[in-house]
């Protein structure tokens, strides 16, 4: 289809031909790939037999296994027996070296190969060029120690020695990289092929703007490889996924450079006061940073002096050709330039609003579409229905509704309630005939009417309701809808009031049926919910985005492990916690944040619920809620109707969820104050009780989980 063409500008290429252009054009041919493997290793065994040679890593572009097609680079590094530590590695070894050089000239084993190397020798300075057919790569062999033994992890000692060495030398942190090539090839050892195709992408992409860039200011090709992995990393994670989302994803990366702060924790961490220090001051340098994942003193992007301001107006060019038939700007994955857990806990209010609060301009065109659908569908859907079906109302819920919706991915719900469901089991027999029309009414609807969103149907429908999405033709944001057919149980409800007793009296009759399924009429108190969070302060809601954002990110880690409880457990979490620990307007988000964690990790001892759309009072209901309340704990109930235990007790994982928690309470930047000291959690109870539901509690000591877990036992006697 393509053969290879410099001339050849990627963003021309059709976005369902990247995969085909990669295999054809940037990958190199299996047979010249496989000569030069056969004559790297025969190197590999000359060097090893050498005197002195106590090992030999291979690193570069083929060490990763991202090489271009063509021409690309490779390094062979020689970990000599006399050097010991990082100053033995600034020492020059000519003599080795050249003595390496006359070796390999003299290989008879080599001179037998396919593919000949041609040697280079200058000073100080040794290269290798292996040319296959249509791929050359050349090879750097240097020489230095072996800082980490095959299959070791480093010592947090090994890399406070480094930092020593380079505060007392004119060094820089990048010269000692190839002391730690063992752990770059380990690093990039098993990634997914499609990853290391979209690697290529963005190299071949790279090269071609070099080639305009007439400045010294070039990133190395290792910065942008890094960069994808962190976008792949964060945003997707899979074997198989879609190129143009991944390409997306790493252009708009660049477009945020100003922001960009990437780093990883394989090798080192913050468990070590020293490393510790390392990071803080690295990940508080001028943006952007990228941290080589096996040296944490080596920021790879150059900082803000770079290349990046070119490169972002050349990400800006190819993401405009990237755009949908329509003029939308096409998916792509949902990943921050700055991850949560370095940030800083004055600036976790700065966090929700760069990152996580949808725009207004997006919220302004979801609500003007949502209009239109809703009125199209009161008002014709069922027009030509012959049993004169008619929707009394369609109320909005979800976390648009609620003010809590995040930038990208969030939920939102329209619950429709039609005339002819008259009671909970006839929303359960009649619901798919009713989404089917809506399903037929909708696609009309999108047909006739100028969104300035792009409306998606699902092609799975649940069961229960309509699936689709809002996606803005301009910006890089989306909303899932559930449209969900309902029985109206509230009957005439003003905002505010208190439903009747007899509606959940009918919903706990059903509860006990063998045929009922959890949460299965939690749409028809979609008001309620609403209601319930919607009347918080902002900052609160701001606190519910930022928890739901630290949910996904374990959820998206932990999601072949087990099923984690659902967002709107954690929602009510983070109310209790703001209720029962502050009250206040303006609060502390870190607090706030950290309150919530604390809870979670404490799930075993957790009941809550509140009393505000039902009671104690009426019979029928006091006595289902006394069994509620003596479940497996965690008991959350949802405060708009009594049958809900998003909590669950042991129906969901909160023993991963928890055990997140811990690790981001230990070492999270979210949790420290400037001094590094610990930010205090809010106080509140873990069991509430008839007596308590409702009263402001007063504050318990809750910084010693020996003084949690005393105080949980006498709740659980008094209860």
């Amino acid at each position: 289809m393509w053969g290879w063409c410099s001339y050849l500008k990627v963003n021309s290429i059709p976005t369902e031909d990247l995969g085909p252009f990669i295999q054809r054009s940037l990958r190199p041919r299996e047979d010249s790939r496989i000569l030069i493997d056969r004559a790297v290793n025969a190197i590999c065994a000359v060097l090893l037999n050498s005197p002195h040679v106590q090992g030999v890593a291979k690193g570069g572009s083929y060490g990763r296994d991202t090489v271009l097609s063509h021409t690309s680079d490779g390094t062979l590094i020689i970990f000599l027996a006399d050097l010991r530590q990082f100053w033995d590695h600034t020492t020059c070894r000519r003599d080795i070296l050249r003595n390496i050089w006359e070796r390999l000239k003299a290989s008879k084993h080599l001179r037998e190969l396919a593919v000949q190397p041609f040697t280079t020798w200058s000073p100080g300075r040794l290269s290798i060029q292996l040319d296959a057919r249509e791929l050359s790569i050349v090879f750097e062999v240097l020489s230095t120690f072996r800082a980490v033994g095959p299959g070791e992890k480093p010592s947090a000692q090994l890399y406070r020695e480094l930092k020593s060495f380079i505060d007392t030398t004119l060094f820089r942190p990048g010269d000692f990289s190839v002391c730690f090539m063992t752990l770059q090839e380990e690093f990039f050892k098993n990634r997914p092929r499609k990853l290391k195709d979209l690697i290529l992408l963005v190299k071949y992409w790279y090269q071609q703007c070099r080639e305009e860039l007439q400045d010294s200011g070039k990133l190395p090709d290792y910065a942008l490889e890094l960069l994808t992995v962190y976008a792949w990393e964060q945003g997707c994670g899979l074997d198989d996924f879609d190129l143009a989302e991944g390409i997306r994803t790493v252009l708009w990366l660049i477009t945020q450079h100003r922001k960009l702060c990437v780093y990883w924790t394989i090798n080192y961490n913050f468990e070590n006061e020293t490393l510790r220090n390392i990071l803080l001051h690295q990940l508080r340098a001028p943006r952007p940073v990228i941290l080589d994942p096996v040296n944490p003193m080596h920021n790879v992007s150059g900082g803000p002096d770079m290349c990046w301001e070119w490169l972002d107006k050349e990400a800006r060019i190819w993401l405009s050709f990237l755009r949908l038939g329509d003029g939308s700007p096409g998916p792509s994955w949902n990943v921050l330039p700055a991850p949560l857990y370095i940030t800083p806990e004055n600036l976790l209010d700065k966090f929700i609003q760069d990152f996580l609060q949808p725009s207004k301009e997006f919220l302004d065109q979801v609500k003007k579409a949502v209009d239109i659908i809703c009125s199209f569908l009161k008002e014709k859907c069922f027009q030509t229905s012959e049993d004169q079906i008619k929707i009394q109302k369609i109320v909005k819920g979800g976390s648009t509704a609620k003010g809590t919706a995040l930038r990208s991915g969030s939920d939102a719900d329209l619950i429709l309630f039609p005339n002819n469901l008259k009671s909970f089991p006839s929303q359960k027999d009649q619901r798919s005939d009713i989404i089917k029309e809506v399903h037929k009414q909708l696609e009309a609807c999108q047909k006739k009417e100028k969104f300035e969103v792009k409306v998606e149907i699902s092609k799975h429908t649940a069961p229960r309701g309509l699936s689709f999405s809002l996606r803005s033709k301009e910006l890089p944001e989306s909303v899932e809808f559930d449209l969900l057919p309902a029985f109206n149980a509230l009957g005439v409800w003003t905002s505010g009031s208190t439903p009747s007793p007899t509606v959940y009296a009918e919903l706990i009759r059903l509860f006990t049926s063998s045929e009922y399924v959890k949460g299965e009429f939690s749409c028809c108190f979609t008001e309620l919910q609403r209601d319930f969070i919607i009347s918080r302060p902002t900052k609160v809601k701001s606190l519910i985005r930022l928890v739901k954002h630290w949910y996904k990110q374990c959820e998206r880690k932990l999601k072949t492990k087990g099923s984690l409880p659902p967002k709107y457990a954690l929602e009510l979490l983070t109310i209790y916690a703001w209720e029962q620990g502050s009250g206040e307007v303006d609060f502390k988000t870190a607090q706030g944040f950290r309150t919530v964690l604390e809870l979670v990790t404490q799930y075993q001892h957790l009941c809550i619920f509140w009393t505000v759309n039902y009671n104690f009072q009426d019979p029928t209901v006091g006595n289902f809620l006394w069994h509620q309340i003596q479940n497996t704990r965690p008991v959350i109930l949802d405060p708009a109707e009594p049958t809900g235990d998003v909590g669950g007790g042991h129906r969901w994982r909160w023993d991963l969820l928890a055990q997140e928690a811990k690790e981001w309470l230990s070492s999270s930047l979210c949790f420290k104050d400037g001094a590094g000291s610990p930010v205090t959690p809010w106080r509140v109870l873990l069991v509430q009780t008839p007596g308590s539901c409702g009263a402001r509690i007063q504050p318990i000591a809750q910084s010693h989980p020996g003084a949690i877990m005393s105080w949980a036992s006498t709740a659980r006697r008094n209860f």
